[in-house]
Formats: C-alpha cells, structure tokens, sequence
C-alpha cells in the first residue's frame, strides 16, 4: 500500500499538470498512477491540501492548489511518477546576491524545500512560488561556489 504522503505529493503533481475538471477525472488520473482512492478519500485529500476551482479563458472549470488561479499547464504533460523522479530545474540567474532558480510548473515549492533543508552554507534562505524560486546568497559568495553546492540538491544544474 503506497503511503498518504507519496498520495498527496502525485496529487499535487497532477492537479499542477493537468486541467482536471470534477472529482471523478482526479479519480481515474490518481489510478493511473496506482492509487485507488474512495471518493471521500479524495474529498479529504484535496479538502487538506485546500483545492479550489479556478476557470479557464475559454471559461472551463478546473482543479488548482492555493495561489495558482492563473496557472500554466504543461502542453503534453507527464505521468506524476516520472514527474517525481526530475527536479523540475530550467535555469538559474544571479543579480548581486540573489538568484532565480527557474523550474517547471509544480516544482519551485519542493525543490525550494530540498535547498532550505540541505544545510547549503551559500544561500540564506529561499521563497518560492509556482515554477520560480528567489534565493538570497551570503555576501562574498561567488555564482560558481552556490551553482557548486547547489548541485547537491538539482543534479540537473550545470
């Protein structure tokens, strides 16, 4: 049995990707990714991560998680197993002694979580957004030493 925290994280992955309009689509796309869920399982689940129904240009209905009403969705997306084995890293930009690390859709809040956690001594903290991340870096630390330490963390990095 695949555990509630790896449920949730495919669900956050999947209401990131895709346009899923009503509970029923969310069902067949969390089976997909092999969890078999109750209806009120799935009330619960996405009560707790506070879902909410944005709407569309074309003013269709979807699932998007808190602060992302304008959402980007990714054309052709992937599976949320493989999305979950990819850092979802683009690029990364310095201005002075701040970066912006850019990722795909869905990815800036976990992958900013991984850098806050991994004790790096460059950076000094980290705010994220939906696909950006703004990092602070100590004063005197030079772009290469964080891209350094930060490979650690983003392996994708270069």
């Amino acid at each position: 049995m695949k555990s509630k925290n790896s449920r949730l994280q495919t669900l956050r992955m999947l209401i990131s990707s895709q346009e899923l309009c009503c509970q029923d689509d969310v069902l067949k796309a969390l089976a997909k990714e092999g969890y078999v869920v109750t209806q009120a399982t799935l009330s619960r689940d996405m009560k707790q991560l506070k879902v909410a129904k944005a709407t569309s240009l074309g003013g269709k209905y979807f699932y998007v998680l808190p602060n992302e009403t304008m959402y980007k969705r990714v054309a052709s997306p992937k599976r949320a197993a493989e999305m979950l084995l990819t850092s979802g890293f683009m690029s990364i930009n310095f201005s002075g002694n701040m970066g912006v690390i850019k990722t795909r859709p869905g990815y800036a809040s976990s992958l900013a979580y991984n850098i806050d956690n991994s004790g790096l001594s460059s950076i000094i903290g980290t705010i994220a957004g939906d696909d950006t991340i703004f990092i602070v870096v100590k004063e005197g630390v030079m772009n290469s030493e964080v891209i350094d330490e930060l490979k650690n963390v983003i392996p994708d990095i270069k």
